[in-house]
């Protein structure tokens, strides 16, 4: 369900958008416009990725090495960041933990793969309803923007948007 506010900001975009505000307000026109919002956002948008397997971070671009070379310190963070075998890298002291991790010029494409597992393109709506540039990552945890929602607005969502 999304907030007053968010609410608002869906409307102000559909009056704003001549292909959405063209749709009629009812309920096919709701379940058009949410379709057209729940699509990959054109251009390429990038948000963090709340929900990122630990086993996927292993797999593509992770240099063991690396974690062999940290320190205990440094290699008790890495650990205690995957108890759950979750990581959210939306958070930004997930973030700070990946850079106070791995901190060595040698590190940085490590650091690089884990920042290219923890962003995502995001749809329409969830471009909408973000915080920030929207870019790819860099090994400085920057660049994909914090959603304020995530997933699919639902038609229902439209239909109140409009008519609020």
């Amino acid at each position: 369900m999304l907030t007053t506010a968010q609410l608002a900001t869906v409307k102000a975009a559909i009056l704003a958008d001549p292909a959405l505000d063209a749709f009629p307000n009812t309920l096919d026109g709701a379940f058009g416009i949410a379709a057209l919002l729940n699509e990959i956002s054109v251009p390429d948008f990038f948000v963090w990725r709340t929900h990122v397997p630990v086993s996927e971070i292993m797999q593509n671009g992770f240099d063991w090495t690396r974690v062999d070379n940290l320190t205990v310190g440094k290699a008790r963070i890495w650990e205690w960041m995957q108890l759950t075998g979750t990581i959210n890298p939306a958070q930004a002291n997930v973030r700070a933990g990946f850079i106070a991790v791995f901190t060595t010029a040698g590190d940085l494409a490590t650091r690089q793969a884990i920042f290219g597992h923890s962003q995502r393109q995001a749809t329409q709506i969830e471009k909408l309803l973000s915080t920030g540039s929207g870019t790819t990552t860099t090994d400085q945890g920057v660049g994909p923007a914090t959603m304020g929602f995530e997933g699919n607005i639902s038609y229902q969502d439209v239909v109140i948007a409009r008519n609020s």
